[in-house]
């Protein structure tokens, strides 16, 4: 979630739109936001450190947020729509509907989704850290802006796995709870090929659940 925007918005007869302008000005606080936690965590982040790495004005922030806790919550929300996305394009989405195709067999799909997520940590630390260590530091709603992103990827893994019991979705719940549980430390000591290398042993593992039947009625091995 890098801002490729440039540092001085153009003046004269080139002036972007103010709508645009504020597109840009938010973009470039919410990743001035999750750089600095990365170094000073949320409670020690002030809005003039964010203010001083996004080169914004203290005037232009509180035009584009109320506070440092929603400049937070906005890169909170962008955090998890480019891990959905990322996600949801590993598996294939449709350009008409954006919804997945479900390309590929289950575990096929599971295998593709979590190396898309693993990456996507890695590649982008600073919204990672943001997402899964410093939303805790940040208050009741985040918290539970989380949860519901918890809610939210368990649902995707069980139309990847195409599961439909409450018994499946369960163990749906627990792969994606374990996964967070696993991945948050190494997201906080930046440890990028730590969070890559848990992805085969997770595929190893959930293929043995798959076979076992643990998602449901015992499932046949598909063919890859």
């Amino acid at each position: 979630m890098s801002d490729s925007s440039p540092r001085r918005l153009p003046r004269g007869r080139y002036a972007l739109s103010r709508e645009e302008v504020e597109r840009i000005q938010r973009t470039r606080l919410c990743t001035a936001m999750a750089e600095a936690m990365t170094e000073k965590g949320y409670v020690g982040t002030s809005v003039e450190d964010v203010l001083k790495r996004a080169v914004v004005s203290r005037q232009s922030f509180y035009q584009v947020f109320d506070s440092k806790l929603d400049c937070f919550m906005t890169a909170f929300t962008g955090a998890g729509d480019l891990l959905m996305r990322r996600v949801l394009e590993s598996v294939g989405v449709d350009e008409t509907s954006g919804e997945p195709r479900l390309e590929g067999g289950p575990l096929e799909r599971f295998e593709r989704a979590i190396t898309a997520y693993l990456d996507v940590l890695a590649t982008e630390l600073p919204f990672a850290r943001l997402f899964l260590v410093e939303v805790y530091a940040a208050g009741p709603e985040a918290i539970r802006r989380r949860s519901d992103v918890q809610v939210t990827l368990t649902a995707a893994l069980a139309d990847l796995l195409e599961v439909k019991d409450d018994a499946g979705r369960f163990t749906c719940q627990v792969i994606i709870s374990s996964v967070s549980a696993m991945v948050t430390p190494l997201v906080a000591a930046g440890d990028v090929n730590g969070l890559r290398a848990v992805g085969p042993p997770m595929i190893a593992h959930v293929r043995r659940l798959w076979e076992s039947g643990t998602f449901g009625t015992p499932q046949p091995t598909p063919s890859t």
